[in-house]
């Protein structure tokens, strides 16, 4: 029994591993080979190791000279097909003056010169057009080829001196050779009879290039032709045309290359080294066949192949008759799926235009279309004869008109065509999917986007996936652009269309990764739709303000809800202690004042997880403690009750015995968290969701808790209390303690402070960043705010400010409110859109000041602890905003460097003051200009 073989998987492009040298004299004859015998290498080339390639839609002249005065790799070829001109004429004249023929060097050199000009030029030209490696790869063919035949032509004009029979056959040969030009495009032959009629070549390869050379082809010919009669009389013009003749079955048919392969096809399959002609349009012997035989037994294979054929040879219609042949013996149920494969990437779509569409009637059309002096009349009763159209007489014709029609941008063809099959696999989807992308293709305007009417989608399994998500992104769009219609909200409306715009950005950004067929229609639409958008977008834009805005910064109130932003850096810390460990971490949260310490305690139950419940409380509550220890227990239980919702200790046990009866209230609450873990045991069990290994906890916060310092050091609480808390963090996993306050926390080194801090993590809250500053500004969370900022605007209050959050919020509160008394009770007509003057004008306000003089003085009352010399200091700074050195300060401050170093640590530590570049000044500008003040 015979094993079927393998079929064999061709890789026809060239074997070069690097780019040709100026140096080598084989790259020189390799070079020759590709411009006579494989022209499609020089394509390769200029795409493996030119790059570059600009497409036609973006190609102009401009980028065209830019790339290739980049390129060393393209100049280089260049340069190298002039050489290889030069070396080649020279090398033929030098020949011909050895067998007898009269040679004019000064003939050869002009021939080369106009040759090569001629044919760089027209190359060059069609690959600005075009693309650069096209046009570089044209220019060498094209100025080698030329530049050859007339260097050798004009040589031999010049030496004979018959110019009138010269000429003739001058214009004869460069017709023929510039034939060879056409196959240089990687076109394919139309058919024997369309080529005599009308020169033509269709490209396969590079598109309507070839197309407009074989014009130029069959021009070239007749006029060499009828030059020659004209001037070298009736007999010079027969030669003419019999060397025409030869020149036609040697240049345009190739027989030479074809007869070169023939021996190669005519070897059994074993032998796969084959080597295919690469320049005849004569169908090679058992191609076709061979070609249908790797179809059937590997479709995905025989693809492959078929594209190397077109890619790399003239066969196209032995592929076309393959690929028909086996399409049409293919089971129903596998047909789409296959001319999905087909179209994936073919290396020309004509490939599958003709799997539709009657090849032989488009060729016969073409000849009748090519008889110059054939009456109009009579040429449209002849083609009418033909049927050029597509097809749909086969499912498989049907399926491939369906893709054509995606590709030529025609998608309600297409929805008619897939209509035909949609009882097949996936014909379905194929109509579902044009019909939808029908809908979206006629839709022009934003009203007409938002009025589309989309069918469902079909389910899993796709065979289009990528081209549904895709899908599923312009749904979007559209239903964006109905809440844009609907909604009476700028900010909605804003919103929406920034969503819209964002997908088809997307889209456009991620075309490369849709299929062929339908990449350049769902591009279409996406570019559409997009200018559709910004014109709306305008008009969003130009939406007048009719009521006061509401303001959406608190200045000097704790920031709660989706009004907190900003802090994600100390939230994250706190999710690590509190979430991801087993054990809860008692923490002390410290930092500059009204730097956000009682906002993120405030908050922070709203960020970790719902087994950790959070106490708050604020110490100042508590004022004196008239009643000492038991008064600030009364608070924390207080607070604890709230969250936990156990009665806490009565007045009287706490008054008597506040530290045991706390201790015991602590147990209870402990007790309690437990027995709920435990009830919700099956609930978590069965879902899955939570792990046993993270219970409930409770984390109690004390806020201002420099607080309990002074009630220490006034003997309301016992010197040991820091010992008790220390105590009670340490017994219970459950329960921990977080204290937030000013930097004096950190600096508390009494000893009965010592215990607690020795075993607790410390978290500074520092100044925000430009980025968080920027973001607070720009965007508070609030809905429909309609007002904005130049980026000059949030720079210069980040430069105010430097991202002192209460600051910042109060800058924002007070453009707010001016912006809502000039529009609305000064009634003066505004931009929305605060500037740095706006921000300016806010700051010099005497209100401004006032507004924030609970920091300003808060800060300063801060500087009085401590280190002695900070007012001094901070006095002296302030009318130098880019600051003193430490010699100037010494001098001005009349205070020795000790002291004065000493003082400087702790207004560093304290965020007050900082050294850039060796000079001292203040860092929060708005507090040095409130100093001024002073």
């Amino acid at each position: 029994m015979n094993q079927q073989r393998p079929v064999p998987r061709l890789n026809l492009a060239p074997k070069l591993k690097r780019p040709l040298s100026l140096w080598n004299p084989l790259d020189y004859l390799r070079l020759l080979y590709w411009v006579f015998y494989f022209p499609q290498a020089l394509r390769w080339y200029v795409d493996t190791f030119g790059g570059g390639y600009i497409s036609q839609k973006e190609m102009n002249w401009q980028k065209g000279w830019q790339l290739l005065s980049q390129n060393s790799i393209l100049r280089q070829l260049l340069f190298q097909g002039v050489i290889l001109t030069v070396v080649t004429s020279s090398i033929l004249g030098l020949i011909l003056q050895e067998i007898g023929v009269r040679v004019d060097w000064f003939g050869v050199a002009l021939g080369v010169a106009l040759g090569v000009a001629l044919g760089v030029a027209l190359g060059v030209a069609l690959g600005v057009a075009l693309g650069v490696a096209l046009g570089v790869a044209l220019g060498v063919v094209f100025g080698v080829v030329f530049g050859v035949a007339f260097g050798v032509v004009f040589g031999v004009v010049f030496g004979v001196g018959f110019v009138g029979v010269a000429l003739g056959e001058a214009g004869g040969a460069v017709g023929a050779v510039a034939v060879i030009n056409v196959s240089v495009t990687g076109g394919v032959a139309s058919g024997v009879a369309s080529s005599v009629a009308r020169g033509v070549a269709s490209s396969v390869a590079w598109g309507g290039v070839a197309w407009g050379v074989a014009w130029g082809v069959a021009s070239s010919v007749a006029w060499g032709v009828a030059s020659s009669v004209a001037w070298g009389g009736v007999a010079s013009g027969v030669a003419s045309g019999v060397a025409w003749g030869v020149g036609f079955g040697v240049a345009i048919l190739r027989l030479d290359n074809w007869l070169s392969g023939l021996p190669f096809f005519l070897q059994t399959p074993q032998n796969r080294k084959w080597q295919i002609p690469h320049v005849t349009p004569l169908p090679l012997y058992s191609l076709s066949s061979r070609l249908k035989s790797w179809l059937h037994q590997d479709w995905e294979t025989g693809l492959h192949n078929a594209n190397e054929l077109l890619a790399y040879t003239l066969q196209f219609i032995p592929v076309v008759q393959a690929l028909n042949q086996v399409l049409a013996a293919t089971p129903p149920e596998q047909v789409i799926f296959r001319v999905v494969q087909l179209a994936e990437n073919p290396f020309n779509w004509q490939l599958v235009r003709f799997a539709c569409t009657d090849l032989k009637a488009v060729l016969k059309s073409k000849f009748i279309e090519g008889i110059y002096l054939l009456p109009s009349s009579w040429e449209r009763r002849l083609r009418a004869r033909f049927f050029t159209d597509t097809r749909v007489d086969t499912p498989a014709c049907v399926a491939a008109a369906g893709f054509w029609y995606l590709h030529k941008k025609e998608p309600v063809k297409a929805m008619e065509v897939f209509a035909v099959v949609r009882s097949l696999l996936y014909g379905e989807e194929m109509f579902t999917l044009a019909q939808t992308l029908a809908a979206f293709y006629y839709a022009w305007t934003a009203d007409t986007i938002a009025a589309v009417q989309i069918p469902p989608f079909p389910q899993q399994p796709l065979l289009r996936p990528t081209t549904w998500v895709t899908l599923t992104s312009l749904k979007k769009v559209v239903e964006n652009a109905q809440l844009v219609q609907r909604s009476s909200s700028r900010f909605q409306r804003s919103s929406a269309i920034n969503r819209a715009l964002g997908k088809l950005k997307t889209i456009l950004n991620n075309q490369e990764s849709l299929p062929n067929a339908e990449r350049d229609l769902i591009v279409n639409i996406a570019q559409t739709w997009q200018e559709a958008l910004l014109d709306v977008a305008g008009e969003v834009g130009e939406i007048v303000i009719t009521e006061p805005v509401n303001n959406p910064y608190v200045a000097g109130n704790p920031v709660q809800g989706n009004l907190f932003v900003g802090r994600e850096d100390v939230i994250r810390q706190l999710k690590e202690l509190w979430v991801t460990n087993h054990q809860l971490q008692s923490v002390v949260i410290y930092g500059h004042r009204r730097m956000g310490k009682t906002s993120i305690l405030r908050n922070v139950a709203n960020f970790v997880s719902a087994n950790v419940q959070v106490a708050y409380v604020n110490l100042l509550e508590v004022g004196n403690a008239p009643e000492g220890v038991a008064e600030v227990m009364m608070a924390i239980c207080d607070a604890i009750s709230e969250v936990v919702q156990i009665p806490p200790p009565s007045n009287d046990d706490l008054l008597s015995l506040p530290l045991p009866t706390f201790r015991r209230y602590l147990a209870q609450v402990e007790t309690r968290l437990m027995s709920q873990r435990v009830a919700e045991v099956p609930s978590v069990v069965a879902s899955g969701v939570e792990s046993l290994q993270n219970p409930k906890g409770l984390i109690i916060a004390l806020d201002e808790f420099e607080q309990i310092e002074k009630l220490i050091e006034a003997g309301k609480i016992p010197k040991d209390f820091m010992g008790y808390l220390r105590g009670l963090a340490h017994k219970s996993s459950k329960i921990a303690f977080a204290l937030a306050g000013l930097h004096t926390l950190e600096e508390m080194t009494s000893d009965y402070f010592q215990p607690f801090y020795a075993s607790v993590i410390t978290i500074r809250v520092g100044f925000m960043e430009a980025d968080a500053t920027r973001e607070i500004l720009a965007n508070p969370a609030i809905e429909d705010f309609p007002l904005d900022y130049t980026p000059e605007a949030l720079d210069k209050i980040y430069d105010l400010t430097h991202g002192q959050p209460y600051l910042v919020q109060l800058v924002g509160f007070q453009l707010v409110r001016r912006y809502n008394d000039q529009v609305f009770t000064m009634r003066n007509q505004r931009n929305p859109v605060f500037t740095v003057e706006d921000v300016e004008a806010v700051i010099k306000d005497a209100d401004f000041f006032k507004k924030g003089s609970g920091y300003f003085n808060g800060v300063w009352g801060q500087a009085v602890c401590g280190a002695v010399g900070q007012h001094d200091i901070l006095r002296i700074l302030a009318p130098h905003p880019q600051g003193l050195t430490l010699d100037a300060l010494v001098q001005s401050t009349n205070m020795d460097e000790a002291t004065l170093q000493e003082a400087l640590k702790t207004l560093k530590r304290h965020d007050v003051v900082k050294e850039i570049d060796g000079c001292w000044r203040i860092i929060v500008e708005l507090f040095r200009l409130w100093l001024l003040q002073l």
